[in-house]
């Protein structure tokens, strides 16, 4: 699974540093900086992190971590077929369910990484957490 779509929770636990999750979330985009993983946000994700990271800086250095972060990572499609899907959906939340049908429609991902496993109960995508991900790679590669 070297393909995946990254929760805007850990997206969040990078850049603010936020322990003790902020080693995980930053040896996953590690990994996408190595090559080794690729990586979706969505704008939906783009879009929260820069509304909570621009409570904390200035415009111009929120812009600049947010160019840098892209360099890394790709960002999955949310259109109107997505949107009408989430709206249907069972998801109690709406940014989850965005997350996970725009992650369901590129073809190449195959898990979410998230630290609310909860909130992604009634994804049909394989979900989770960070640690767990980066112990099944580990394992996976020995």
């Amino acid at each position: 699974m070297n393909q995946l779509l990254l929760d805007t929770d850990v997206v969040l636990d990078f850049f603010l540093d936020r322990q003790p999750f902020a080693e995980d979330a930053t040896r996953i985009l590690a990994l996408c900086e190595e090559q080794q993983l690729q990586v979706f946000v969505t704008p939906v994700s783009i879009s929260k992190v820069y509304y909570i990271l621009r409570k904390l800086g200035s415009h111009s250095k929120v812009i600049t971590h947010l160019k840098q972060l892209l360099t890394l990572v790709e960002i999955a499609s949310v259109h109107k077929e997505v949107v009408l899907e989430a709206l249907e959906s069972d998801f109690k939340d709406f940014e989850d369910a965005l997350q996970h049908f725009a992650a369901k429609i590129e073809p190449s991902i195959q898990l979410i990484i998230t630290r609310n496993l909860k909130d992604y109960s009634k994804s049909s995508l394989a979900v989770m957490t960070p640690v767990a991900y980066l112990k099944f790679r580990n394992a996976a590669c020995d």
